[in-house]
C-alpha cells in the first residue's frame, strides 16, 4: 500500500486510504497504527502535510505513546510551519524511546526554527551522543554554532560532516564555505572542486568556486564556469543545482542586472522558506496611524571599524530628534575602536543582538515598534537578512551594504541614485526604487585629513609614477589587468601599487604581469592598515584605477577625500556604476568612461601629463568642502525626507511634502 500511495497524487492517497479503512465483509478487522502511520509515509513522500498530519494522528489515537507517529507528526507539522506543536511532538518521541537520534535531530532543527538556539544545539549534541557517526548532525550543529558566531566550532563540525561521509557533495559545500570565511582560500578551492566532482550540478558551489578563483586571481578557468552559471540561472528550474550567493554573483563578469534579479530571487525562496512561513505564526501587528517621530532602525553586524560605519557614522549623528528616534540593532562583534564607541552614542538605542535567534531578534525589533527597519548588510558576509523574512517592521529597506536588488517580498525599499539605477532600468528590482538627489552613498565630512607619510614609509620607490588600485582582488578581472600593465609598459618607471590580498593573489598577480612583460618587482603590495593611515598613505599615489563590473565603493571615498584622482568605467549595473556616481557627485565626471577604450585612454593622457593631472587634484581637493558627495548636512535631511516619503506612503499621509525621485 504504502509504494502505490507515493505513485499517487495525495488526494488519491487520501481516498485510497479512506476506501481501505471501509468495512469489507465478515473478516473485517479495523486498522492498526501502523496502517495509519504508513498512510502517513505515503502522504509525506508527496509533500502532503496536512494529510501526512491527519494520519498520524489517527495512529497516535490508537496508540498514544506512539514514538515514531510523534516523530513523523512533528516532522509534518514542521513541514507546514506549525513549529510549536512540531517542537512538542517531537519532544514526545524522545522521551518514549531512549537513544531515538533520529527525533533529536528532529527536535533540533525546529528548535532552530523556533528561535530557541541553544535548544537545537543542545538537541544535536544529544543525537550525536547516541550516534558518534550522525553526519547530518554533526552538519547541522556547524550551521548552529556558524549563526552564533563561533565559526572554529562551525568548522569543527563541518570538518567531522564531510570525514563520515566523503561522498556526500553537501558536506564538501559546507566546508568549503567555513575555509572561505577563515580567509583559506586554497582550501576552499579545493573543496569546491570535490562538490562538482561528487555532483557537477550542484551550481551554488560552482559560484562559490569562481569567486574564489577571482579572490586569488586564477583567471584562466573562469570563462567556462561563468557560461554555465550563467545558463543555468537563466534555464534551471527553481531548486535544481542549488543558486550561490547573489553577492558573488555581482562581481561576474558580463552578469546583467536581470540574472542578478534573478539570482537574488533564487537565493531568497531558497533560503529563507523557513522564516517565510514562520511569519505567519509570530502576528507581528502594525498600525497605518501618524505619529510624531518615525522610529528608524538600523540593522548590520557593521557597528565597529568598517567601511559601512566610516560612512555613515555622521548621518546617525545628525539625524533630526525632533522628528525621528534611532535605533541600531547590531548582530557584529565589539572590537573596542574609537568607532564602537563613537557609534554607541550616536543613536538613542543601540541594542546588541549578536546572541538573538532569527525569531528573538525580530521580537525585538517589533516590540520597539519600529516603522521603518534598515538592512545595511543585504546578501553580504555575516548577513542576517533572515531577520527581515520575518517581517517585524511594517517597512523594509535595503540600503548601502548591497548594491545590487534582494529579489524578496519582505523588502520594500531600495535607497539609490538616478545614476546608479537609471529610470529605465528599475524592472530590474524587485524593490520599489526610492531615489536621492546627487548620490546614494554617504560620508563622514568628520573624518580626519591626516598627513601622507613618504613613498619610503609606504614602500614605494621615490620618483615612480604610482598606479594603484585598493579595491579587493575578487575585483580584478583579466582585460582590466590587461590594461593595467599596457599602461605600465606606456609610462617608464611607473608602478601597480595594490592592497595585499594573501600569498596566492599575489603570486598570481605578479605572475600575470610578467607574461605581459612587466616585471614582478613593479607589481607592489601595499599591507593592510588601520583606516587613518590607510587614509594618509593614498596621498602617495597618482592616479586610481577602478575596476568592473564592480566598482570602489567605499574606496573610491577614501581616494577622493584624501585627492586622488580616481579614473572609472561604468557598466549597466548598479555595482558597475557607484564610483560613476561618486565622481559626478563631487562634480569631476570627466573622470568617467563608458567603455575600456577610453577608460585607457583617459588613464593614459593623465598619467602622461603632470600639468593636467595637478589641475584636477586641485580642483579635487577644492570641491570637497562644496560639493554634495561630502556635504553630510545635506545628504542626512535627503535621507529623511526619503523615509518620510516611505512612511507617507505607508499611512496614506502625504502632506508632508512629496516623494525624492
Amino acid at each position: 500500500m504504502l509504494t502505490w500511495f507515493k505513485r499517487r497524487s495525495s488526494d488519491s492517497a487520501a481516498e485510497a486510504a479512506g476506501k481501505a479503512i471501509e468495512p469489507s465483509g465478515p473478516e473485517y478487522a479495523p486498522p492498526d497504527r501502523q496502517f495509519h502511520k504508513k498512510h502517513g509515509d505515503g502522504c509525506l513522500d508527496m509533500a502532503d502535510w496536512a494529510g501526512a498530519a491527519a494520519a498520524y494522528r489517527r495512529a497516535l489515537a490508537i496508540d498514544g505513546n506512539y514514538a515514531e507517529a510523534h516523530s513523523n507528526l512533528a516532522l509534518a507539522l514542521s513541514e507546514a510551519g506549525n513549529y510549536e506543536e512540531a517542537f512538542g511532538h517531537a519532544e514526545r518521541a524522545i522521551a518514549l524511546k531512549t537513544g531515538f537520534f533520529n527525533a533529536c535531530y528532529l527536535a533540533g532543527t525546529i528548535a532552530h526554527r523556533l528561535g530557541r538556539g541553544d535548544q537545537a544545539v543542545a538537541h544535536m549534541l544529544n543525537a550525536i551522543a547516541i550516534k558518534p557517526d550522525f553526519d547530518q548532525a554533526h552538519s547541522y550543529l556547524g550551521v548552529l554554532y556558524k549563526e552564533k558566531g563561533d565559526r572554529q566550532a562551525a568548522f569543527t563540525h563541518f570538518r567531522q560532516a564531510a570525514a563520515l561521509q566523503p561522498d556526500t557533495a553537501e558536506h564538501h559545500y559546507n566546508l568549503a564555505v567555513s575555509w572561505q570565511e577563515q580567509g583559506d582560500a586554497q582550501s576552499a578551492i579545493r573543496s569546491y572542486v570535490r562538490v562538482l566532482e561528487l555532483s557537477p550540478g550542484f551550481h551554488a558551489a560552482r559560484l562559490g568556486l569562481v569567486h574564489q578563483l577571482q579572490q586569488t586571481c586564477q583567471w584562466e578557468m573562469l570563462d567556462s564556469h561563468i557560461q554555465i552559471i550563467r545558463q543555468h540561472l537563466m534555464n534551471a528550474p527553481m531548486g535544481i543545482g542549488g543558486n550561490g550567493s547573489p553577492f558573488s554573483f555581482l562581481a561576474l563578469p558580463g552578469s546583467t542586472a536581470a540574472e542578478q534579479r534573478r539570482c537574488a530571487e533564487r537565493w531568497t525562496q531558497e533560503n529563507y522558506a523557513p522564516q517565510i512561513r514562520q511569519r505567519e505564526q509570530l502576528h507581528f501587528t502594525f498600525e497605518r496611524k501618524p505619529h510624531d517621530k518615525i522610529r528608524i532602525g538600523y540593522l548590520s553586524a557593521d557597528f565597529h571599524d568598517h567601511a559601512t560605519a566610516l560612512l555613515m557614522a555622521e548621518i546617525f549623528e545628525l539625524h533630526d530628534r525632533r522628528r525621528f528616534h534611532v535605533s541600531a540593532y547590531s548582530y557584529g562583534p565589539d572590537d573596542g575602536s574609537a568607532m564602537r564607541t563613537r557609534l554607541l552614542h550616536a543613536f538613542d538605542r543601540f541594542e546588541d543582538i549578536r546572541s538573538a535567534s532569527y525569531v528573538h531578534a525580530a521580537q525585538k525589533i517589533h516590540d520597539d515598534g519600529i516603522d521603518i527597519l534598515v538592512d545595511l548588510k543585504g546578501y553580504t558576509g555575516d548577513s542576517r537578512s533572515a531577520i527581515l523574512a520575518l517581517r517585524p517592521a511594517p517597512i523594509q529597506v535595503n540600503y548601502l551594504g548591497y548594491p545590487g536588488t534582494m529579489g524578496a517580498d519582505f523588502v520594500d525599499y531600495l535607497i539609490a541614485d538616478r545614476f546608479v539605477i537609471p529610470a529605465e532600468s528599475e524592472q530590474d528590482y524587485s524593490e520599489r526604487v526610492l531615489c536621492l538627489p546627487d548620490c546614494y552613498q554617504p560620508n563622514d565630512r568628520a573624518r580626519a585629513r591626516p598627513p601622507a607619510p613618504s613613498r619610503a614609509q609606504a614602500g614605494l620607490p621615490e620618483d615612480a609614477f604610482v598606479f594603484c588600485c585598493f579595491n579587493q582582488s575578487y575585483k580584478i578581472t583579466a582585460d582590466l589587468f590587461d590594461i593595467w600593465c599596457r599602461l605600465l609598459n606606456a609610462v617608464p618607471g611607473s608602478v601597480l601599487w595594490l592592497i595585499a590580498s594573501g600569498r596566492s593573489a599575489e603570486d598570481n598577480l605578479r605572475k600575470e604581469a610578467e607574461q605581459r612583460r612587466v616585471g614582478r618587482e613593479r607589481v607592489i603590495f601595499a599591507p593592510r592598515v588601520p583606516p587613518a593611515e590607510h587614509l594618509a598613505r593614498q596621498q602617495c599615489a597618482d592616479l586610481f584605477l577602478d575596476t568592473l563590473p564592480y566598482n570602489a565603493h567605499t574606496t573610491c571615498s577614501d581616494a577622493l577625500w584624501m585627492g586622488l584622482p580616481v579614473v572609472t568605467c561604468i557598466g549597466e549595473t548598479f555595482s558597475s556604476r557607484v564610483a560613476g556616481s561618486l565622481l559626478s557627485a563631487l562634480g569631476v565626471p570627466e573622470l568617467v568612461t563608458t567603455n575600456l577604450q577610453d577608460y585607457h585612454g583617459l588613464a593614459l593622457a593623465l598619467a602622461t601629463d603632470e600639468a593636467r593631472r595637478t589641475a584636477l587634484r586641485d580642483k579635487i581637493i577644492a570641491l570637497r568642502d562644496t560639493a554634495p558627495l561630502f556635504d553630510s548636512g545635506k545628504f542626512t535631511r535627503n535621507l529623511e525626507e526619503a523615509y518620510h516619503t516611505m512612511w507617507a506612503n505607508y499611512t496614506g499621509n502625504t502632506s508632508h511634502g512629496s516623494p525624492t525621485a
